[in-house]
């Protein structure tokens, strides 16, 4: 049996998180007292291959390092996954500031920006066993659950799952990516005469990107450097790898790079995807 504990701060998007795995196809409980939890898996072992368990600062044992010890009495037939959920604490803030709603912790007489920190302490234990940690601070609804869709598909099919991420600099580079490369230096068609109101994706910018030597060469070494260490990631049972690809303001060479490295690697590997953040703004 297949099991996901989605966590985090509260306002971080664990209810989309959660909808998203009921969709999947997963079996899902929310706000179950962690405690309850192997009575739970040992209750639906013989009845569901996938099922999902939500867990909050509400649900936590009164001694939150307990946590580790109740997820390691899980039987040993289980695979466990464990999605963290969160977001900058001035984004938490301001969400609660919008929706109006109490944060579980207001209730102990403590500052909304108290109650978000001592949140995060609590959740720790759970924190640090994480293997999927998505940050939520700049992702609407809807791309949230895509990343979720993403990020739980691709542990499933045991295949390491590469996403080329384009961005801008100007909104900040992606909480997720694991290499970042900054393309600012190479021409930028946003100057160039006629090029502005396109983008990468483009037939006139990507002929003007093409043409540059410089850029050429640059593509050139970040596929020679990613194809020397894959090997090695994926030995080390990584499922998931996002390389993102930065420019000024994400529209024209990170898209142009991104789809390039992400239409050379499809000869190699079958689970290739393609993010361009800004463009979908």
């Amino acid at each position: 049996m297949k099991l996901i504990i989605v966590s985090g701060r509260s306002g971080s998007g664990k209810t989309v998180a959660l909808r998203v795995l009921e969709d999947l196809g997963y079996y899902c409980v929310d706000n179950i007292p962690v405690n309850l939890l192997p009575a739970l898996t040992h209750t639906v072992i013989n009845d569901y291959e996938n099922v999902a368990v939500s867990l909050d600062v509400r649900n936590l044992p009164e001694n939150p390092e307990d946590v580790k010890e109740i997820i390691d009495y899980l039987p040993n037939s289980v695979e466990l996954s464990i999605l963290y959920l969160d977001a900058d604490d001035s984004e938490l803030i301001r969400r609660y500031s919008e929706t109006r709603r109490l944060h579980p912790l207001i209730r102990q007489n403590m500052a909304l920006d108290q109650a978000i920190a001592l949140e995060k302490k609590l959740l720790d234990p759970v924190a640090s066993r994480a293997n999927l940690y998505i940050n939520t601070s700049k992702l609407t609804p809807h791309q949230l659950a895509d990343l979720v869709r993403e990020r739980v598909l691709g542990s499933t099919t045991g295949n390491l799952v590469i996403v080329f991420e384009s961005f801008g600099f100007k909104y900040g580079v992606p909480s997720d990516a694991d290499y970042v490369f900054d393309a600012r230096f190479l021409p930028n068609p946003f100057w160039e005469e006629g090029l502005k109101p396109y983008n990468g994706l483009d037939q006139p910018v990507q002929d003007f990107l093409a043409s540059q030597p410089i850029v050429t060469k640059f593509i050139w070494q970040i596929n020679s450097f990613m194809m020397t260490w894959l090997p090695h990631l994926e030995r080390n049972n990584r499922t998931y790898l996002t390389i993102a690809i930065g420019c000024t303001g994400g529209q024209h060479r990170s898209v142009y790079i991104a789809e390039t490295l992400a239409k050379q690697f499809k000869k190699e590997h079958k689970d290739i995807q393609i993010r361009h953040r800004e463009m979908t703004k």
